[in-house]
């Protein structure tokens, strides 16, 4: 999984969990995905959006891992046909970081229909396909493996028989287009942002709550799998603390697989590099290129990005291969926006 249901808290309601977080250049800007809601977590619940959740995507734009801009997502209910209206707001600046802001209504919408932002922009929400592939014997693995300490065990594995565990599942995807002209001068010189999405629940004394947060692909595969209270926790606090709160234990954890393998002198070493990299959990994009998430590099996520293959073969020190690709999709992305897989 990237982050499918991937902790207790998020498991409570799936309206609420990300999926996946995808950045890229698109046919007139930006493009920021974010996938909720999976079929995997039961058709006999709530699908859709969460009317009493926010949906936000966070954009850092200096590289202190704080937020500099924030567009907020709020759903009303289904109706009878089960859409949602919806409201975009923007919040710059202070405001971006803070939950009580207001911030500007930027579009006002209903699921299933395409709006247009007033500066070129726009964006869509609705149900689709999910984009992702994973092989459920890999994953297993290679969460027992940065649990326990150990090499990635496939001896019982047979590649031939490798399949994806989503192939025909479907998501809740919102679709935002940003114009260059509205994020260029945001990001600065350089062009660089740092992006991460957070999902967040009212509360009764009027707050909210947060309950999940996304950046880099397969964070928690890699290491909440087999522990779930730190699950909750890695969705509990801002990326800016993430260094000072998880560096220790994940370093600990990334040395203990290499270790195992054999494959660095310096094992420690090695988790500090890897745990630095991932930490703070945000996905890098420069605004204007094209996005690639591979061996190569990190710059913003594709739709169909080998985000497993890389992540795990990088925090293990070692080639590690999932035995399927984009391919296993059952329902394509597609070049032209919304971008989503269709759903049918």
């Amino acid at each position: 999984m990237s982050h499918h249901l991937d902790s207790p808290i998020a498991r409570q309601d799936p309206r609420l969990d990300i999926t996946d977080l995808f950045v890229f250049r698109g046919e007139q800007g930006t493009v920021f995905i974010t996938d909720h809601s999976h079929s995997l977590g039961g058709e006999d619940i709530p699908r859709g959006f969460h009317p009493e959740g926010r949906y936000e995507i966070k954009i850092d734009a200096n590289g202190d891992a704080i937020e500099d801009l924030t567009y907020r997502f709020t759903f009303a209910e289904r109706d009878q046909a089960g859409e949602q209206n919806y409201e975009l707001r923007r919040l710059t600046g202070p405001e971006a970081r803070d939950p009580a802001a207001e911030g500007t209504v930027i579009a006002r919408g209903r699921t299933g229909e395409t709006v247009e932002l007033p500066r070129g922009g726009r964006v869509w929400a609705g149900k689709a396909g999910d984009p992702f592939w994973i092989e459920p014997d890999v994953l297993a693995a290679v969460g027992h493996a940065f649990q326990d300490g150990t090499t990635v065990d496939l001896s019982g594995w047979n590649p031939a028989q490798a399949q994806n565990l989503f192939a025909g599942h479907t998501v809740y995807s919102v679709v935002l287009e940003v114009a260059d002209e509205e994020l260029v001068p945001v990001a600065g010189r350089d062009h660089r942002i740092g992006v991460w999405a957070l999902d967040s629940l009212a509360t009764d004394a009027g707050g909210w709550r947060p309950v999940n947060r996304a950046g880099l692909p397969m964070i928690h595969p890699l290491f909440t799998q087999f522990n779930e209270d730190l699950g909750n926790h890695l969705n509990g606090n801002p990326p800016s603390e993430d260094l000072q709160i998880y560096s220790k234990s994940l370093i600990e954890s990334v040395a203990s697989v290499v270790r195992a393998y054999g494959t660095s002198e310096e094992p420690h070493t090695y988790g500090q590099t890897v745990v630095e990299a991932i930490l703070p959990n945000i996905l890098p994009y420069t605004v204007g290129t094209s996005a690639c998430f591979g061996f190569a590099g990190w710059n913003g996520r594709t739709l169909t990005d080998n985000a497993p293959d890389v992540m795990f073969s990088f925090a293990a020190n070692t080639p590690i291969t999932l035995g399927i690709t984009k391919e296993s999709v059952t329902a394509k992305p597609s070049r032209t926006f919304p971008y989503v897989p269709s759903a049918s």
